[in-house]
């Protein structure tokens, strides 16, 4: 196999560009609802939703879950080592082309095996973004993303940046620095910090303000090493309630924003949410997004679903036209994502195993969004929700209550008030009419 940009090795053999046919159209390798150059509101549909595809659920991962074994089968599996590698970045470049994606977002240790040595590994890691670098001289793609993963080796047991052990912190911080540089190298306009195992299992042997404050002082590191050699793209970092471990120091939008916060770092970083660790945090996808949104942290998302009947990160490819609609209502009412985009943090299900399924699903994930964006932008432009908001505040507009929301009222001004007030009147929330109307919105824009 000839590992350089001439190959000629096709890993999706029967599939040729998926492009855009219409809603009418009966063939499962075209887009619906995706027509990339359409315009809505002075933006193309390419450039509202930024889609990435993600490294580790499309080329890396196998199909094992704690019940079974791998049943994926990849044309690329027949090689080991730095060969697999190899044919993977092969691999994703095809299919980045034959979906026209504009971004796509990875772990180091997708992308390259460890070695022995940290150094035998960040070789290895070298000789693949190399080739990923020549690929994207040629290519449209970009990198929305890189991230570390600090959690799949024994090492990373008690956690990473919050370990109670200061050899595994100088490890994680040497593996931050190198994925900072690898950002740098291949123009990632995004640097994810998902803390896959910082939180605790139990506070019986955690020094949870201890942790607290190693993680901060990880995180200021990063800040400073990124500005001394000259990344200037976005920080992210990702809630997650629970899993592996059983509390997430990030557990939702709320939480973190506190967090960054409390140590002074709001300044650099911004949310990357993900809809089912939203799912998982008791919250709606829609819900996190407002949350980072009303702070101006909202930076990028993982766009997948989780299943509410099930207990743990499913991620499912994203299809709910509801949820992917009120996605894009916060999206718009944001000024778009910024450097971030809509990562398919998702896989296919593990009875989805042939190379195709790739493809169709993520068709099935930028129909569904594209969908949304439509209803959205008219929801946003006939101002559905926000002149019903508008009227249900409008007490606050006048009297008592602009004293009261220009901070000009104390407590004994507003105890007058109520003692002379002789009418009180509550109006209908009108919930389910709201509900109607979206549904009418989705179901006919």
């Amino acid at each position: 196999m000839a590992h350089s940009h001439s190959s000629s090795v096709n890993f999706f053999g029967s599939v040729n560009k998926v492009v855009y046919e219409g809603k009418n159209s009966t063939n499962p390798l075209a887009f619906k609802y995706y027509n990339s150059q359409e315009v809505i509101g002075g933006k193309t549909m390419k450039e509202h939703l930024r889609f990435s595809i993600a490294y580790w659920h499309t080329f890396t991962a196998d199909g094992t879950d704690v019940f079974g074994a791998a049943t994926m089968q990849r044309p690329w599996d027949q090689y080991k080592g730095m060969d697999l590698a190899k044919a993977r970045v092969e691999a994703a470049f095809e299919m980045f082309e034959k979906l026209d994606a504009p971004f796509f977002a990875f772990h180091d240790r997708d992308i390259a095996p460890e070695g022995s040595t940290l150094k035998e590994t960040n070789q290895n890691l070298d000789i693949i973004v190399s080739l990923m670098k020549d690929y994207m001289r040629t290519s449209n793609v970009k990198l929305l993303w890189n991230t570390a993963n600090m959690f799949t080796n024994p090492r990373f047991v008690h956690g990473a940046a919050t370990s109670c052990n200061a050899d595994v912190f100088a490890y994680a911080a040497a593996q931050v620095k190198k994925g900072l540089e690898t950002a740098k190298e291949l123009g990632a306009e995004n640097y994810v910090f998902w803390g896959g195992r910082e939180g605790y299992e139990t506070l019986l042997n955690t020094d949870l303000k201890f942790e607290l404050d190693n993680l901060a002082r990880f995180m200021h590191m990063a800040v400073d090493y990124a500005k001394e050699i000259g990344y200037t793209g976005q920080f992210l970092i990702e809630p997650k309630p629970k899993e592996p471990t059983t509390h997430q120091y990030d557990t939702d939008a709320a939480t973190t924003i506190a967090f960054l916060k409390q140590y002074g770092l709001d300044h650099h970083f911004k949310l990357n949410l993900e809809a089912n660790h939203a799912t998982l945090a008791g919250h709606t996808f829609e819900h996190e997004l407002r949350m980072a949104r009303v702070h101006g942290l909202l930076g990028s998302v993982d766009a997948n679903q989780g299943d509410p009947l099930l207990g743990w990160d499913t991620d499912e490819f994203p299809t709910d036209l509801y949820s992917a609609t009120l996605a894009m209502y916060e999206i718009l009412q944001n000024g778009g994502l910024g450097s971030g985009g809509l990562n398919f943090d998702a896989k296919v299900r593990r009875s989805s195993f042939e190379p195709d399924d790739l493809i169709y699903s993520h068709i099935a994930g930028m129909d569904a969004f594209a969908r949304g964006l439509k209803v959205a932008h008219k929801l946003v432009e006939d101002r559905v929700f926000e002149d019903v908001i508008k009227h249900r505040y409008r007490s606050f507009t006048e009297g008592i209550g602009l004293e009261i929301a220009e901070g000009r009222a104390n407590f004994k001004m507003l105890e007058q008030y109520a003692l002379n007030n002789k009418s009180m009147k509550n109006e209908s929330g009108r919930q389910e009419r709201l509900k109607a109307i979206l549904n009418q919105y989705i179901l006919e824009v």
